[in-house]
């Protein structure tokens, strides 16, 4: 019979061999942990490697991502369609095992990690999403929503400071079904963590309201199993289980130490170790025993068998609410989508209000929670003043689900919580805070591109028009940053109409994130034909045309009025222009070229007016072509002081247009 440390060697040899083959890697975490895994993996987890999106799976988030091979090693050899072959290419060109995990090319991997502490950050928000589904679609006799989020985490998740504000959520949430292990290998790239890290991880966590497990022995499935049991137990608190381990154990020269953290052991440490663990295989061989042991496939078909009977009648029970389940997890939108997105255009536009475009947004959110259950809202403890709340939001509490997350002030946090909340699927995730905070939240966003997956964050206060809080909240750059992010929707709105319709562009999204920027300060609704309508979900059209335009004026957001009253002050000088309304950029630049030349004619100068840095907008006016924008940091002052101070003002524009055409 094979014992258990046999299949823990087994992982451990998967890895070292793959780091060598690559020369490049982890080998020190999937060394140190594959005792872990392997009791978490062969016995606890409820996982069906032949259908890796059931959706009452639980979900495994390595955190500490740099050690990829440990995951990579646990779906090859528990049944998942990753061969052997996908493993001898770790790291290589377009294999399906890149360095860190990445989400969508191998099978079972739940999240992309490796920047540290946002792991465990995707791991909250997909228990949280199991504990809002639960609450509204169990029934008493169908369970149909029960699962666990398992994380592994190292010391390098704990040092970053995401993992502070998630992980004081998770204990306030009582997200009882997350259970993260602690590595605790006292090592890390630079040495020994006592020189920089020496906080008392169990009382930290108790604080925060976990159930703690402290001194488990890493390397003692009884002692694992039993951890294991105890978290399992917790009905009101996540639980934290501290694992001491030794990292690179089984590489008898070099475990323990930080050179065995972040490059490959050589061959020598390699054959060192295949005589110390007694591993009598040639690289990248496992025995058929072991393969064995270790496929998960037939108790996980069990498993998925049983809950399929579950909801077979939980649909005779409970017919619509089994039909809309499916629908969310199967991220559709519903049937008559398209036809509410339309009446609710309609109505915007007879209404024609002059409001803030966070006043839009929220009405916006508002028209589509009524057809969008899974619509999931919150803020960074700003919902008075990002108006992201709705008429039947309901706050997510301990003891409850719900529809609106109270954040606290953790941007970072959110955002990488929504990253989670959509991953898990059924829920559609938005989170919001002031522009210029999306610098806190910054990397989250990053992952959510990288990804492909559809969270909207919301971002206000979006210029110099917020006025008296001051350069420290006046966003300069960021606009043009966000849009930097590859695979990122960024919108910026100039009205009413505009505002809804990259809310439903946003809604709709399935392979990437979108960003929705509204101003503090009121806007004018801006009259459009039904061209000008679809031309709004194009990025870019033209709002106001003229015969024979002498130039373009591009503009976003609020400073689209401004391009209006200038057009009418040139026409009055005998100078026509048109108004090109860009709400966004991102979008308009994956029109075909007919449709960018039709709306931005070759050879008529163009100029742009945004209220943040110039060299974003070079890429359209060209070197003939001028901006009138900021590049300085903003001043404390009422908005229209600084509008007026800063270049803002029809007379600038017209002055730089007669600039243009002279």
């Amino acid at each position: 019979m094979v014992t258990r440390t046999e299949l823990a060697n087994a992982i451990r040899f998967l890895s070292m061999d793959a780091v060598e083959k690559a020369k490049s890697g982890h080998p020190g975490a999937p060394m140190g942990m594959a005792d872990i895994a392997e009791v978490l993996w062969r016995d606890h987890l409820k996982h069906n490697p032949s259908n890796p999106r059931w959706p009452n799976r639980d979900r495994f988030v390595l955190s500490n991502g740099h050690g990829s091979m440990l995951l990579y090693s646990l779906l090859h050899l528990s049944g998942y369609d990753l061969t052997i072959e996908d493993l001898k290419a770790f790291r290589q060109w377009h294999s399906r095992t890149p360095g860190h995990p990445e989400y969508g090319y191998a099978p079972g991997v739940e999240t992309t990690t490796g920047p540290l502490g946002q792991g465990i950050t995707n791991a909250v928000g997909m228990a949280l999403a199991e504990k809002i589904l639960a609450a509204e679609f169990n029934r008493d006799g169908y369970t149909v929503v029960d699962h666990r989020t398992w994380v592994f985490l190292g010391d390098g998740c704990l040092m970053e400071g995401i993992s502070h504000e998630a992980c004081s959520l998770a204990g306030t949430w009582g997200l009882n079904k997350l259970v993260a292990f602690y590595d605790d290998n006292g090592i890390s790239i630079d040495g020994d963590v006592e020189g920089w890290f020496t906080d008392d991880t169990p009382a930290r966590f108790e604080a925060y309201g976990w159930q703690v497990i402290r001194n488990v022995n890493g390397h003692d499935p009884v002692e694992i199993a039993t951890a294991i049991e105890t978290a399992k137990k917790s009905t009101d608190r996540p639980t934290l289980i501290c694992c001491k381990t030794v990292i690179g154990h089984g590489a008898p020269n070099k475990q323990g130490g930080h050179d065995v953290h972040g490059a490959p052991l050589g061959a020598l440490e390699i054959e060192a170790a295949r005589g110390h663990l007694k591993w009598l295989h040639e690289p990248f061989v496992i025995s058929d025993e072991i393969y064995a042991a270790w496929d998960c496939r037939p108790r996980g078909l069990n498993e998925e068998s049983a809950w399929t009977t579950l909801f077979g009648a939980y649909a005779q029970a409970y017919p619509e609410l089994a039909a809309e389940f499916t629908r969310r997890m199967q991220g559709e939108l519903p049937p008559r989508w398209a036809e509410h997105v339309a009446a609710k255009i309609a109505q915007v536009n007879e209404k024609a209000e002059t409001i803030a475009t966070r006043k839009a947004s929220q009405n916006a959110i508002a028209a589509f929670a009524e057809i969008l259950p899974e619509l999931v809202g919150g803020s960074a403890d700003l919902t008075p003043s990002n108006l992201t709340n709705w008429p039947t939001a309901k706050p997510v509490s301990r003891e409850t689900g719900g529809n609106y997350i109270h954040y606290g002030v953790r941007e970072f946090g959110m955002a990488a919580i929504m990253n989670g909340l959509a991953l898990h699927g059924g829920l559609k995730p938005f989170g919001a805070t002031f522009l210029m905070f999306s610098e806190y939240a910054r990397n989250a966003l990053r992952m959510a591109a990288l990804m492909k997956i559809n969270p909207v964050f919301v971002f206000t206060h979006d210029s110099i028009g917020l006025g008296e809080d001051g350069p420290t909240h006046q966003p300069i750059e960021q606009i043009a940053t966000l849009r930097m992010i590859p695979n990122m929707a960024v919108w910026r709105p100039c009205d009413t109409v505009e505002s809804l319709v990259a809310w439903a562009e946003a809604l709709s999204a399935k392979d990437h994130p979108s960003c929705l920027i509204f101003s503090r300060q009121n806007l004018p609704f801006v009259t459009r034909d039904a061209a000008q309508l679809e031309g709004i979900r194009r990025g870019g059209y033209v709002l106001r045309d003229v015969t024979t335009p002498q130039a373009v004026l591009i503009a976003t957001g609020s400073e689209v009025e401004l391009a209006l009253k200038a057009q009418e002050a040139l026409a009055a000088e005998g100078v026509a222009v048109r108004v090109v309304s860009m709400p966004a950029t991102t979008v308009f630049d994956r029109q075909d070229k007919a449709y960018q030349a039709e709306v931005l004619p070759l050879g008529v100068p163009r100029l742009a007016i945004e209220a943040g840095v110039t060299d974003f907008w070079r890429k359209y006016v060209g070197l003939e072509g001028d901006v009138v924008g900021i590049d300085h940091f903003g001043e404390s002052a009422p908005a229209p002081v600084l509008f007026r101070e800063f270049g803002f003002t029809v007379e600038n524009v017209v002055a730089r247009t007669r600039a243009l055409l002279a």
